[in-house]
């Protein structure tokens, strides 16, 4: 009874941390559906906010690079999974190159990752028409760097601010965000662009499983604790009961 009452209690405190383990990973961020592949320009508005569902989503640009235009945006990393099996930390360039889409307006894209400002791959833009496809990712702020901005040689930026890109490719309508070409451009090193991330719920019902399963625990406790003391009771009964026996004999 007692080696039944261990096995119990342990399994019904696993299960309750099981149940409960369930209830904390629903409340996590996880992958949403990743939907097909859309034009850019139907989740990329110009001149407004970009709405957050959109971050992340597969998107298309047609259209033809403006190599002229084209900015590296200073102290950055791929983020991408090294020969070694370790994530690279080196800090180089994103190539910002924009692709003007057949309404006329400026699509920042993120053609790749380099070491070195001077790489070749650099200067060697698509040319012509092309189909750019990858993840869109919303604008990043400035405020944080624009000390370290100031500093920067020309034809560089800290970061891909559509209302910087707007002063910088002047009389240009700039869509917002950036798009991050999956496939990279050339031999540019590919850019980390994970898929769209939505919130979790929390299942209660998990919970109410977790507490369920540590009552029973409880209760098996409880039952030992009677049983015990039901035969402790009847041991002395027993003894008592012995001597009067023997005496009559």
């Amino acid at each position: 009874m007692h080696l039944l009452t261990i096995g119990v209690l342990i399994a019904f405190i696993l299960l309750g941390r099981w149940q409960l383990g369930v209830f904390q990973d629903s409340g996590k961020p996880h992958a949403a559906t990743d939907p097909a592949p859309v034009p850019v320009a139907s989740l990329a508005p110009a001149g407004a906010q970009m709405a957050g569902p959109v971050v992340g989503r597969k998107v298309t640009a047609e259209g033809v690079y403006e190599a002229d235009r084209q900015l590296l945006v200073a102290d950055r990393r791929a983020d991408v999974d090294a020969p070694g099996g370790n994530v690279s930390r080196d800090h180089g360039y994103w190539v910002l190159t924009p692709i003007r889409l057949d309404d006329g307006t400026l699509m920042p894209v993120v053609r790749g990752w380099t070491a070195t400002a001077d790489d070749p791959a650099v200067a060697d833009v698509p040319q012509g028409r092309v189909t750019v496809a990858g993840r869109l990712r919303p604008q990043q702020g400035t405020d944080s760097v624009q000390r370290r901005a100031e500093g920067l040689p020309a034809g560089q930026v800290q970061t891909v601010s559509t209302g910087e890109l707007v002063n910088l490719w002047t009389g240009q309508k700039v869509r917002t965000g950036f798009v991050v070409a999956q496939p990279p451009s050339g031999s540019l090193t590919q850019v980390k662009a994970d898929p769209p991330v939505v919130g979790g719920t929390l299942t209660w019902r998990n919970l109410a499983y977790a507490a369920n399963w540590w009552i029973f625990a409880g209760f098996a406790v409880f039952m030992w604790f009677h049983f015990v003391r039901d035969a402790v009771r009847a041991d002395r009964e027993r003894g008592k009961s012995s001597p009067e026996m023997v005496l009559e004999g």
